[in-house]
């Protein structure tokens, strides 16, 4: 029998180890004179990459209990939206960052109980969640720019806490850093987590031993709509304006990531290490593909054929091959 509470195979995880670093190496002497190593390359990355990889952590968390959700790329700009338009009237920064990361909430909620209680497939759900938002969300902005530049001079602390530095170090990236260590610590060292690889193992046998599987999925829909909005307000913030594209192909490139980082798009598989490598894979295959000369189009093309690459040796690992 499967065992429920079954860990990522420590194999698997080095191996998607051994991968990261054959990348990343490659971008480094592929690269004209090094140039991917260039320090302001670097800085870029490390600004860049945790408004991606924030959300990608709470999509490994719902694949690992066995569901998906494509909304997050209408998440995104739906929360900056609103943070845009609070920040506009003069509120309290308080009430501001409250505000958006409750509706992240609510949405990553709604989307949970639809899910779970409507019995319908979290692809249809997502899907149509993606569609409804987009469809408020533009003829509300009028799909335009909103610059908030301005407004944001005012709040100096909150561009601090949000897009400053600590030590040299961008604060986007610290606060990437806090949510990994909470979420590894919530997967594997809490009973949660267990509880979260046994629902996406094998649901019903997961009831049997007495796991509200319906209240895991919901929690972990949850974690991603807080996530989004988390990283709508670090996106917004950096930008110093909206626009409906923030976020835009971010549902595939997490699902993308978390893949390539070894968890099974079929549940109660993977673990939060993977995850961080996968969610800087993506951003350093687009950023070094660039650097090697390759077309935009080729490096969408590259992504593709490395999921299912990755996809296939997942599988593989899973029915025991070595």
């Amino acid at each position: 029998m499967t065992n429920l509470l079954q860990k990522p195979r420590i194999s698997l995880k080095y191996i998607n180890i051994i991968i990261f670093f054959s990348f990343l190496l490659f971008f480094i002497l592929a690269s004209p004179n090094h140039v991917f190593l260039d320090p302001r390359n670097l800085q870029a990355l490390i600004r860049l990459i945790p408004e991606f990889a924030i959300v990608t952590l709470g999509i490994g968390l719902l694949l690992i209990s066995g569901e998906i959700d494509l909304s997050i790329s209408s998440i995104i700009p739906m929360c900056a939206y609103i943070f845009t338009l609070l920040i506009m009237t003069g509120v309290s920064a308080f009430f501001i960052l409250i505000t958006v990361l409750c509706v992240g909430l609510v949405i990553g909620l709604l989307n949970g109980l639809i899910t779970t209680k409507g019995r319908i497939p979290s692809f249809i759900t997502t899907l149509g969640t993606m569609m409804l938002l987009k469809g408020i969300l533009y003829p509300l902005s009028g799909m335009t720019t909103i610059g908030i530049g301005k407004y944001l001079a005012k709040e100096p602390f909150l561009v601090k806490v949000f897009v400053g530095e600590v030590f040299g170090v961008p604060a986007q990236f610290l606060w990437f850093i806090l949510f990994a260590l909470i979420l590894g610590l919530l997967l594997h060292f809490h009973k949660f987590g267990s509880w979260i690889y046994a629902t996406g193992d094998n649901k019903e046998a997961a009831r049997a031993m007495g796991i509200n599987t319906d209240l895991v999925k919901i929690i972990c829909f949850m974690i991603v709509g807080f996530l989004c909005a988390f990283s709508s307000i670090i996106q917004v913030i950096r930008v110093g304006a909206f626009n409906v594209v923030l976020g835009t192909f971010y549902e595939l490139q997490a699902i993308a990531a978390c893949v390539m980082g070894g968890v099974s798009l079929f549940g109660g598989r993977g673990g939060v290490i993977g995850i961080l490598l996968g969610s800087f894979l993506i951003p350093i295959i687009q950023n070094g593909m660039v650097f090697v000369g390759i077309n935009p189009a080729g490096t969408t093309a590259f992504i593709g054929m490395a999921i299912i690459i990755f996809a296939l040796l997942n599988i593989l690992m899973e029915r025991g091959w070595r």
